[in-house]
């Protein structure tokens, strides 16, 4: 066979992808294509595409093309406020339905907002002060018309657990209460940078895996936290790990009190049986819904009707009424304790973000629209920075409240209005009714709560899927169990982060055969039908080739070699001639890796053996071309197929006489 010319071609070439004949003694034997270089760019260019690919993937500006200025003054509103898009085709129908629906999750948001607080170490009021302000500014610039925001029982916990190993509660409730609102700022600072900045997809770290184990550990301590209210107990330790908690409720057996367990133990029944209604009948979701609210007036009034009798049930006591007082004079911005502070912020910007997000974009997709991640950072961040300066405490949107949301047909973000307007009547006029109010409701309200995001049939997913998966889901579980709540997390990412580092620094290689009857070649290792070419090694790299694994890949393929030359050795097979490396997966590559394709080159060359590349894609490929290694490997070293590379090399050796 002939090689009159270099297959390599120029995009800007008029012959560019055009295939050439290969004969041999006038017969024709196999049609090789030309590799082309992609189209040449100016370094400005590359730059401009790599940072639009990577921060605007989207594309956000397109909508402002080919517009006036004053569509796009109008289509800049939308962008910035949400509301504007729908506001304008808003009617009596779907006010109706927004109505019912922000009726309805004030209902739980008003006994959740007061439990949260606690499981926080915050007072009550500051549960509702967080479920009025933040969801009336969610409304304005939130893209989900199903999201309902207020306190969460996750970042209450977190916050809970991360401040109080620092600063007491009950010793320096000033100081702690400033740390709650500065964490909040930092939080919503934080989030709001994202969504600006465009880099979302930090919070990516936090993998499925680490989410399930995160998710499952906190709410068992969560759930372990309110025995202290569900049995009575007055002094109750203030650590989050499994084995002090365990320790302290039964070293204070004398504390419990039997007719707070009766009490607890009634509610709980109720409130899991509703639970259990509306998950089998979604229709009857209203039950579950009221049912914590109905608890609440049901057991302030038994409380209120036997208080002479008893005082062994604890209660709520004096809450203030009144709209939220301006916290902005208690942010912390100087002192020991700013960095615990900041610390705080960021650990629960990201639990509540992540979960804010996945719960719009579940609810989204069920109602075919879309949820903007970087809009909804934006809101959030916001939200919980405007939260910060009027005595609230980190929010986003709730699973619970958002299915109540969705399954009573809220319409738009005016559900949120809504459920902030009950919960101000209730802050101007209702608060005195909380007094009788028993601990021990809350803490079965946040036990209904938490134990949903107890996902066991993730978890067994996780483990018929990807083992190492499950692994990090299981440190993350008894990491947050049994050590505590911010390292259980920073446990699970690390491990998320081996994995990561060991699919790019160790990536797979496999050998690819012939599928008969075909040009396919496919894994040797998943298809039993596909079979190996005498004189060919056909190995194929699934991943980028750069610094951290171009030595590994290196002597990977070297081992390759060997190996394919001790089975040739003992089964008396054909001489191997040729490497063949399939780079399809090769989406890009650095000098250090241009650098271990060279020196494998010259490695395999003092053995005997030919290295060819097949189908390099157009950034590899330019790489190739200007660092000379295309040259190096001579006319027959580059191919776009693997089938074009065994038939023209085997015709070629044909011709040439070798066998």
């Amino acid at each position: 066979m002939g090689h009159g010319t270099n297959r390599v071609e120029d995009m800007s070439s008029p012959n560019n992808g055009t295939a050439a004949t290969a004969t041999a003694g006038g017969e024709t034997i196999v049609e090789i294509h030309s590799v082309c270089l992609p189209p040449k760019k100016t370094a400005f260019q590359k730059l401009k595409k790599r940072v639009a690919d990577v921060f605007f993937p989207d594309d956000p500006l397109q909508r402002f093309r080919n517009q006036t200025w004053r569509n796009r003054v109008i289509l800049g509103l939308q962008s910035l406020f949400p509301i504007f898009t729908w506001g304008s085709h808003y009617d009596l129908k779907l006010f109706r339905s927004d109505v019912v629906s922000g009726l309805t999750i004030a209902s739980l948001a008003i006994p959740q907002g007061i439990s949260y607080a606690k499981l926080a170490n915050l007072p009550p009021i500051v549960g509702l002060y967080s479920s009025f302000v933040p969801p009336l500014i969610y409304a304005v610039l939130g893209s989900s018309k199903h999201l309902a925001v207020g306190p969460v029982s996750i970042a209450s916990l977190v916050m809970g657990s991360m401040l109080s190993e620092s600063v007491s509660p009950t010793q320096d409730p000033i100081l702690y209460l400033q740390l709650a609102f500065t964490s909040t700022f930092f939080a919503g600072l934080f989030q709001a940078s994202l969504g600006l900045l465009r880099l979302g997809f930090l919070i990516d770290f936090l993998s499925k895996a680490t989410l399930v184990g995160f998710t499952a550990g906190a709410a068992v301590i969560v759930s372990l936290q309110q025995l202290k209210g569900l049995l009575g107990i007055v002094h109750f330790t203030g650590k989050m790990q499994f084995i002090p908690v365990m320790s302290s409720v039964f070293n204070h057996r004398s504390e419990w009190s039997w007719e707070t367990i009766v009490m607890g133990m009634c509610f709980l029944s109720i409130l899991l049986t509703t639970r259990h209604i509306s998950m089998r009948k979604p229709k009857l979701f209203w039950i579950s819904a009221a049912a914590p609210l109905a608890s609440v007036i049901i057991s302030t009034l038994l409380v209120y009707l036997i208080r002479s009798k008893t005082q062994a049930i604890s209660y709520i006591g004096h809450l203030p009424k009144g709209l939220n007082p301006p916290s902005s004079n208690m942010l912390y911005f100087s002192g020991a304790h700013l960095a615990l502070a900041i610390k705080t912020g960021i650990i629960t910007g990201i639990l509540s973000l992540t979960e804010g997000i996945a719960v719009g974009r579940t609810f989204a997709s069920l109602k075919n629209y879309q949820v903007n991640g970087n809009k909804e950072m934006m809101a959030i961040g916001f939200m919980n920075m405007a939260g910060s300066c009027t005595s609230c405490y980190v929010t986003t949107g709730s699973f619970s409240r958002s299915a109540v949301n969705y399954n009573a047909g809220a319409k738009t973000a005016v559900s949120n209005i809504v459920m902030a307007s009950a919960v101000l009547v209730t802050l101007l006029f209702l608060m005195p009714l909380f007094y009788y109010t028993p601990n021990v409701i809350l803490a079965v309200i946040i036990l209904t709560a938490v134990i949903g995001l107890i996902d066991y049939q993730a978890a067994y997913k996780l483990w018929k899927v990807d083992k190492f998966d499950f692994f990090t889901c299981m440190c993350s579980f008894f990491g947050v169990l049994f050590v505590s709540v911010p390292l259980g997390l920073a446990i699970a990412v690390g491990v998320s982060v081996i994995k990561i580092l060991l699919h790019v620094t160790r990536p797979n290689t496999s050998e690819f055969g012939n599928i008969p009857g075909t040009q396919i070649y496919q894994s040797l290792g998943r298809y039993r039908e596909a079979s190996r070419i005498p004189g060919f090694l056909i190995l194929a790299v699934e991943s980028p080739i750069y610094f951290a694994n171009s030595t590994y890949l290196q002597e990977r393929i070297l081992r390759w070699t060997r190996e394919e030359e001790t089975r040739i050795k003992e089964n008396n097979g054909t001489t191997l001639k040729c490497i063949i490396l399939d780079m399809t997966a090769v989406s890009a590559i650095d000098t250090s890796g241009l650098e271990a394709v060279f020196e494998l080159r010259r490695r395999l060359e003092k053995q005997s053996l030919q290295l060819v590349l097949v189908n390099p894609v157009g950034t590899v490929m330019e790489k190739l071309h200007k660092s000379k290694i295309i040259d190096a490997l001579g006319l027959s070293g580059l191919y776009l197929t693997v089938g074009e590379a065994v038939a023209d090399l085997s015709s070629t050796w044909k011709a040439n006489g070798q066998p």
